[in-house]
């Protein structure tokens, strides 16, 4: 079985992790989950959903601080780790190496251990500092999946929408998304 960690920071886009989760769930995936407090906040007030609510749907939810977390360590085996979204302190943390918390410090441990990182940044418009710290992580080994959904499969709500774009973020950790949109041409 596969087992990811999933991390929700405080940018917009609360919509694609619940996607991203159910999607998890029924692929049968492990999801370890964290939430920043502003991940917290921002669920909160763009889904009315608490992190008590996304719970059942992970393995564990584990608090920010606590660095005893298996994914804490290297030695603790995961297939990946996606940050859905991410905001742009986040990347920087990343970016920067720091360990402020344990979003980061799981960050930074599966790109040690060279694994998937998704960061599914979040922000516009972009500033240099920005740019920079994407590159500086790409350089490192994540993978930046900006949150920038496709409409040509022309979903008809936003959970469509979402879906779709929780789904490639599935196939950059390795994930099979049978039913995916695809481009058709």
């Amino acid at each position: 079985m596969k087992r990811i960690i999933l991390a929700i920071t405080g940018a917009s886009g609360s919509l694609y992790a619940l996607e991203f989760l159910s999607l998890l769930a029924e692929l049968e995936v492990e999801v370890h989950l964290v939430l920043s407090e502003a991940g917290e906040q921002v669920l909160q007030l763009e889904t009315g959903q608490t992190a008590e609510q996304l719970a059942p749907l992970a393995v564990r939810r584990y608090d920010i601080k606590d660095f005893t977390a298996p994914f804490a360590s290297g030695s603790a085996v995961f297939s990946g780790m996606a940050v859905l979204p991410c905001s742009m302190g986040t990347l920087a943390a990343v970016a920067g190496g720091l360990s402020h918390n344990l979003i980061h410090r799981a960050a930074d441990v599966t790109l040690k251990e060279r694994r998937p990182l998704v960061l599914a940044v979040r922000e516009t418009p972009l500033n240099r500092t920005h740019m920079h710290n994407m590159l500086k992580v790409h350089d490192a080994g994540a993978i930046i999946c900006p949150a920038m959904p496709g409409f040509y499969h022309g979903p008809q709500n936003l959970a469509q929408l979402a879906r779709a774009f929780a789904g490639r973020v599935a196939e950059q950790l390795g994930l099979v998304v049978p039913d995916l949109p695809r481009w058709q041409g």
